[in-house]
């Protein structure tokens, strides 16, 4: 027999054999739940680069420490939970770009600690609920859109391959020894443009099926994958992003909770599995209209912001940004100071080795001993002047610590002329072809009797 309708009221209730049986959670799933909600608000919240994704091209006409505004505000709380609980001195370090700060641990410290007294509270005050299918499609289907945003914003940056360009000429030139574990990951992954590229893609399709509810299921397994991947290489070459990563991975695993029964049928028990659905988040035809709407105007949002910022990061500092007037890696044959040449011992700490020029607004000169210095610049293609500046902090007056006119007699040639610390000093440079590096050379070989060493 089919249900019977029947209207009392305004209200309208189902009877029949097809009723559902009310829904009823294990107390331990209650507090889950209430835990993981009043935690994953903070941390969302905290961690201003999963919002400030939502901000979409507006983010261009926001200030550049947009997303830093909730540690900024919550400073001195942290400071203060530093200082009481941990016996430290904290500071959020605007200028760091690090997302694994002292000051961001005591975040996670101090979210878990109000996270938890929250449930205890929450359980406390509604302890006879007995579930929250309604409340738990919406944190799941607002999850689902954070770890979306982060698997697009991450994804752009690498299939428009701008968070690890190629090698630039100042790490060509360094002995492999002295770079960073992070230096040996972004220089490894830059090396091989396509790999970044198809490591970008996964992240983005990551991404896209997880705003897609029927797809979102198999959006959750590939972010899982994929953040799995990133946790690991970031622990095991330091990059500072551990605490998001790890984070994005255990989110992407909790959109992957209304599902464990059907993973177990298929993958352990040889069951048959039922269609993977994502809760309803409401109960009329009407809402679920809304809801609908709503998930898809979301998904364009972040999308289109998305695809505007991989665009801009392009032009502004990727490949396509636009390359100063004296770009390239330039070998010092002849240094003249005071007006004697200067021999290129090892041991001189004034002679140049290089100099690089791939920024407008810096250049780095290598010494003899192989150091890298690098300080702001000013390059002046109309007066042919490159004016170089003391780094912050050593010299209080900002005064150049440089001063030349340079010249380029003819392609692959250029000669500063000026004063350097105050000393009369000429330079004369030959441009090198970045491709005689072996690791500009050729990428690919389909037949290779021994391998290159």
């Amino acid at each position: 027999m089919g249900a019977v309708r029947t209207v009392t009221g305004s209200r309208r209730e189902l009877s029949g054999p097809e009723d559902p049986q009310p829904v009823r959670w294990s107390w331990p799933a209650r507090v889950a739940f209430r835990f993981g909600v009043v935690y994953s608000v903070i941390f969302c919240v905290m961690i201003g680069q999963i919002l400030f994704v939502f901000a979409g091209f507006t983010q261009h006409f926001l200030p550049d420490t947009a997303p830093m505004w909730p540690l900024m505000a919550a400073e001195s709380v942290l400071a203060w939970v530093g200082q009481t609980v941990f016996g430290i001195d904290v500071q959020f370090h605007r200028d760091s770009g690090s997302g694994d700060q002292a000051v961001i641990w005591v975040m996670v410290f101090t979210a878990l600690v109000v996270a938890a007294v929250a449930a205890a509270l929450w359980s406390a005050l509604d302890r006879r609920r007995p579930a929250y299918p309604r409340a738990g499609a919406w944190f799941l289907t607002i999850l689902r859109w954070c770890v979306a945003g982060q698997m697009l914003f991450y994804g752009i940056a690498k299939a428009v391959p701008t968070q690890m360009p190629p090698p630039p000429f100042s790490a060509l030139i360094q002995p492999y020894g002295q770079l960073s574990p992070m230096a040996v990951l972004w220089l490894q992954v830059g090396s091989a443009p396509v790999y970044e590229i198809l490591l970008g893609v996964a992240e983005l399709v990551g991404g896209l099926l997880l705003l897609v509810p029927r797809t979102a299921t198999l959006g959750a397994m590939l972010s899982v994958v994929s953040m799995a991947q990133v946790f690991v290489l970031n622990m095991t070459f330091d990059v500072p992003v551990k605490i998001v990563s790890f984070h994005l991975l255990v989110f992407s695993l909790i959109l992957l909770i209304p599902q464990a029964r059907r993973f177990a049928d298929f993958f352990l028990l040889a069951r048959r599995a039922d269609p993977a659905v994502q809760p309803p988040l409401c109960t009329s035809r009407r809402g679920a209209r809304i809801a609908g709407f709503a998930q898809t105007a979301v998904g364009i949002w972040l999308v289109g912001g998305v695809a505007v910022l991989g665009w801009s990061s392009w032009w502004e500092y990727g490949g396509g940004a636009p390359k100063p007037e004296l770009y390239g890696l330039w070998e010092v044959t002849e240094f003249q100071m005071d007006g004697r040449p200067v021999p290129p011992l090892l041991t001189d700490p004034d002679r140049w080795q290089r100099l690089v020029i791939e920024t407008e607004s810096a250049v780095s000169w290598q010494r003899m001993d192989g150091a890298l210095v690098t300080v702001p610049a000013q390059i002046d293609a109309t007066a042919h002047t490159l004016k170089v500046a003391a780094p912050a902090g050593t010299d209080p007056a900002g005064m150049p610590i440089a001063d030349f006119a340079y010249a380029r007699p003819e392609p692959g040639i250029l000669r500063l002329d000026g004063e350097l610390d105050g000393r009369p000093v000429t330079i004369d440079l030959r441009a090198t072809d970045p491709a005689a590096f072996p690791l500009n050379g050729p990428r690919f070989h389909w037949v290779q009797d021994h391998p290159d060493q």
